[in-house]
């Protein structure tokens, strides 16, 4: 089962304290459903439970009987109300007359929990929330660029700020972001599925986390290899060729130091030495340049 899957049974689950609020969430998925006209009302889902919640709220409230019917191949579920005086009833109870308006009718929304009802409904009916683990995505697919409009609007009313685009022909309204994604699955009531990916981002952040100490350790060693690399070849090149005695004892106790620990750091070869980090680094320095002058 989908990420998204999962939300919209955590949305499902959901009893809503006021008959409002349950009204207001049909309306969410009538209206964003696969048609909300005089011509017909109908929705279609994958979820068998969404198809049969349609039916029974639109009972309830516009007081219209209607079966859900499986497709062949057992995929999808739809509910389709065809007959014109039943429509103008579903039409009616949400005051949309009898053509229909694409836009939003905010006198459904009796209270402040009816938005969220509503959002959560529109999500049940057109939306999809990618998996956390993958990326960061959560969009509305609407048909009519006047309902996605109207939906934006409606959305920037509760401070979520969404993006819109086009797709094959169908208007998106979308976020992208976890934190933009978490706080839409709250508002709806999925606050299960908000926690889930909150803690799919705290382990993505630990990893990440982990593999640029990684990374930066791997630089150090790659670093600190070359360097004892060019300091071991130079102390090699004097030693063949004049001796370790040619040079100065501060710099030949620096010299035999470093050949006796090649993997060490300049931190640590200061450690070992006494020394500060700077002073080390003068003193490898300037056999480098002895034995470049050979």
């Amino acid at each position: 089962m989908s990420f998204s899957q999962d939300v919209k049974n955590e949305l499902l689950k959901i009893e809503y304290e006021k008959s409002c609020c349950e009204k207001a969430m049909l309306y969410g998925i009538c209206i964003f459903g696969k048609s909300f006209s005089g011509f017909g009302v109908s929705m279609q889902s994958e979820n068998e439970e969404l198809a049969k919640l349609y039916r029974k709220l639109i009972k309830r409230y516009c007081n219209v009987d209607c079966d859900v019917k499986r497709s062949p191949r057992g995929r999808n579920y739809s509910v389709n109300i065809e007959n014109s005086a039943d429509c103008d009833k579903i039409l009616g109870a949400f005051g949309h007359g009898d053509k229909g308006s694409l836009k939003i009718n905010h006198s459904n929304f009796d209270c402040e929990e009816c938005i969220k009802a509503f959002v959560a409904g529109a999500f049940l009916s057109c939306g999809t929330v990618s998996t956390p683990q993958k990326d960061y995505h959560l969009e509305f697919t609407v048909p009519y660029l006047n309902l996605s409009k109207s939906l934006v609007t409606l959305l920037g009313e509760i401070e979520l700020s969404p993006k819109t685009s086009n797709r094959k022909g169908y208007n998106i309204v979308y976020f992208k972001g976890s934190e933009a994604i978490e706080d839409c699955l709250y508002l709806m009531g999925a606050s299960s599925a908000m926690f889930e990916m909150m803690n799919v981002e705290i382990v993505k952040d630990f990893r990440n986390k982990a593999n640029r100490t990684a990374n930066c350790e791997a630089a150090n060693i790659e670093k600190t290899v070359k360097a004892s690399f060019a300091h071991i070849k130079a102390i090699e090149k004097i030693e063949s060729t004049k001796g370790l005695d040619y040079l100065k004892n501060d710099l030949k106790e620096m010299a035999v130091l470093r050949r006796d620990n090649p993997e060490l750091s300049l931190a640590e070869l200061s450690k070992l030495s006494g020394m500060s980090r700077s002073g080390v680094n003068h003193r490898l320095k300037r056999i480098v340049e002895i034995a470049e002058n050979l």
